[in-house]
């Protein structure tokens, strides 16, 4: 197991199982805090072949080397990082998807996840990516006709790429709840437990140059479907959008750059996907960055005190 020291003690995380330890008894000094994020995002390519409204990666063409990737996860390895998630963009269009998975999970001690829309995911590309992928997760934004008005696509053909998820990885089914999937989350919730998922991430719509984020109906219709919610299958929710859900949060010292960062298929190190501020990653490296980033915050804070 892969062990992270913090604020609420000594974190261990074994990426094949899944399992999380944290030893809450131990308390250890700030100097000795892992320096690295809990999770990292990395968005390999802004590239997609669907244009959903909705979604937040930039429209320009951006798009990252396999060896600067792999560099960047090393160094945050070795400083704590339990985890990355690979996405976009569409990750399975960077033509060296299935290298960086491999090498990532061959020489680091992270897990390796990655969102998709699965419109790309065979049996083929399951195959290569076997012993690569702790988790996955699919984009299942509302089901039927609801799916292919919002994504363009036919919804038959994202039921093949979950058959062919299945047989790579735990898997979860994410959705960006508005006010179109909100009122289908229970037929979601049935999906997710007759495909097999693990998990079903709720994303509730954020603000983009396209769409507003969600409404108080919508955010109050979520927040009663959660409350009645007696499905088999665990709910998750993103931390944009937790606000007025019920949570459950293991690590509440660890917060902002300790527990997440993003980086954008330009080489910007950000706090989020979402995040205006962010600051590239140069030749010192990812660390380097990260250590930019926090005196950049910290220095808005006091600006503002």
């Amino acid at each position: 197991m892969k062990s992270r020291v913090g604020p609420n003690g000594v974190h261990f995380f074994d990426r094949t199982s899944g399992v999380n330890v944290l030893l809450d008894e131990l308390r250890p000094e700030e100097a000795i805090w892992s320096t690295s994020p809990r999770q990292v995002s990395i968005a390999l390519s802004n590239v997609c072949d669907l244009h959903c409204a909705y979604c937040y990666a930039p429209k320009h063409k951006a798009s990252l080397h396999s060896d600067q990737v792999l560099g960047w996860l090393k160094e945050l390895d070795t400083e704590g990082c339990l985890g990355v998630g690979f996405g976009g963009g569409e990750p399975t269009l960077h033509p060296d998807f299935v290298d960086i998975c491999k090498r990532v999970a061959g020489e680091t001690q992270l897990a390796v996840t990655f969102t998709t829309h699965g419109h790309r995911l065979t049996p083929q590309l399951a195959e290569r990516l076997k012993g690569s992928i702790h988790f996955a997760r699919i984009s299942v934004d509302g089901v039927g006709r609801t799916y292919e008005e919002q994504r363009g696509k036919q919804f038959s053909s994202l039921l093949r790429g979950m058959d062919s998820i299945a047989t790579l990885s735990p898997f979860g089914l994410n959705v960006v709840v508005n006010e179109r999937t909100v009122a289908e989350l229970d037929a979601l919730s049935e999906l997710a437990q007759k495909v097999g998922a693990s998990e079903l991430l709720l994303l509730p719509q954020q603000a983009t140059s396209a769409v507003a984020s969600i409404d108080g109906v919508v955010s109050r219709a979520l927040r009663d479907w959660v409350s009645n919610y007696r499905g088999k299958v665990r709910l998750a929710v993103s931390e944009a959008g937790a606000s007025g859900l019920p949570t459950c949060d293991p690590l509440p010292d660890e917060r902002g750059l300790n527990a997440y960062a993003h980086i954008d298929a330009s080489g910007m190190l950000r706090a989020s996907s979402y995040s205006p501020d962010g600051v590239k990653i140069g030749d010192a490296g990812a660390l380097s960055a990260l250590e930019r980033l926090r005196n950049t915050f910290e220095i808005k804070r006091e600006a503002q005190s």
